[in-house]
């Protein structure tokens, strides 16, 4: 069996769910992972089997043997890093959101061409067989024209002003986070909406908490509240012309999806529990990506992610909000 040989930059929390699912894939091999100190990327290293450790990023691109490198580090430094990576003609997986604008995304992505490497957003939802199932229903016509979406991604959490997600030059705010989801979804089954309405609380230059609605000429729209401040369920109702589709708590990331048909009558429900910890399917894809020898994946192609990051720019304008070092 072919293997690849996987790299990790960051050492975070993020970083630690990625390795775990890695870890039990068979196609992968742990070569080597790099930390902002040699320490923590040793501990990294030991916990889970990495074959070397490095100190600094700029050692690892120059000198693992890494084919495909994953990016955990904090937004505000994703495209720093993931430009060190493709520059070292390495392939890269990088958590999203892939950098703090389109602009950056756009580089990033038009570099990975120019050196002819793979290049893919993190966007494990995609990845995930429940949204696949999801996506399988809509496109077999099952509840017809969509004409609403509802998804919501908000979590209470304790404000820390070191943690990065209260932190503007670490690309802080729930838009990055946690909206990506909810604007994700819309903009794989609708598209680039024609109108955008948004809000957001603000706090110390980034969002707090902030609610939007996506329009469309065909009469569809989304709706989607985010935010740290609140709890919210985390599900996700796709309505159409025939029928609905849930997705349950936690859409993101959820175990089941269910199948509804106009008058709220079951149709079908679909389960499909984690064989490892859900990371593992973003890393399939990225195997089978490397050995049909795409540049992209179709899953996660380049032109949706810098279309949601378009949609994102365009909320965080409506704000006046701009990361310090954009």
């Amino acid at each position: 069996m072919e293997k690849f040989k996987w790299g990790v930059i960051g050492t975070g929390k993020i970083a630690h769910k990625f390795a775990v699912a890695l870890k039990h894939c068979e196609k992968a091999q742990l070569c080597g992972v790099a930390s902002r100190t040699e320490n923590k990327a040793k501990k990294f290293a030991e916990e889970f089997g990495f074959e070397k450790y490095y100190g600094s990023y700029a050692d690892f691109a120059a000198n693992s043997d890494a084919e495909i490198v994953y990016i955990a580090t904090p937004m505000a430094s994703h495209f720093a890093d993931a430009k060190l990576c493709i520059e070292h003609g390495k392939n890269v997986l990088c958590e999203k959101s892939l950098t703090l604008n389109a602009a950056q995304t756009e580089e990033l992505l038009a570099l990975a061409k120019a050196k002819g490497v793979f290049f893919m957003e993190a966007m494990w939802m995609k990845c995930r067989p429940v949204y696949r199932k999801m996506k399988e229903w809509i496109a077999s016509g099952l509840i017809g024209d969509i004409e609403y979406i509802k998804a919501d991604f908000s979590n209470f959490i304790t404000y820390d002003e070191n943690d990065r997600l209260f932190r503007a030059d670490c690309g802080g705010g729930c838009l990055l986070d946690l909206g990506i989801y909810p604007l994700t979804l819309a903009h794989d089954l609708l598209g680039m909406p024609d109108e955008i309405i948004s809000s957001a609380h603000m706090m110390n230059g980034f969002d707090m908490s902030n609610s939007i609605m996506l329009r469309y000429k065909s009469g569809a729209f989304v709706s989607a509240d985010n935010g740290f401040e609140i709890q919210l369920r985390n599900n996700a109702i796709i309505s159409g012309s025939k029928g609905f589709i849930t997705l349950g708590n936690w859409f993101h990331c959820t175990d089941e999806g269910v199948l509804f048909d106009r008058r709220g009558n079951e149709v079908e429900r679909f389960v499909y529990k984690d064989e490892i910890n859900g990371y593992e399917y973003e890393v399939d894809e990225v195997h089978r990506c490397l050995e049909a020898g795409l540049l992209e994946s179709t899953l996660v192609p380049h032109s949706d992610t810098i279309e949601v990051m378009k949609i994102m720019d365009k909320c965080r304008k409506q704000w006046g909000m701009k990361f310090p070092n954009e």
